[in-house]
């Protein structure tokens, strides 16, 4: 499974989001000769964290993602926002 995939799948078991896009930032003459991304950007909307302060969504999310943070992820930018803050 690609590593974005594993990303996206521990997000929605952990926190159930009402929407959630995980977009691979490897550039794409890299993609194309078969190179495995490990730049991430996290769009989440709602779900598990809406009732919690920014800092602490982005803290249950590296929680949650700490085997990938460890892994091999070189950065992971997250856009976390509850229903109605804008920005997912």
């Amino acid at each position: 499974m690609a590593r974005r995939d594993v990303i996206a799948e521990k997000l929605t078991k952990a926190f159930a989001p009402a929407n959630l896009e995980v977009m691979d930032e490897i550039p794409p003459a890299r993609r194309a000769a078969g190179g495995r991304g490990n730049s991430f950007q996290g769009v989440y909307c709602g779900g598990g964290v809406s009732r919690k302060s920014r800092l602490d969504r982005h803290r249950m999310i590296n929680e949650t993602l700490v085997g990938e943070l460890e892994g091999g992820v070189h950065a992971l930018a997250i856009h976390a926002s509850a229903p109605g803050e804008g920005g997912a």
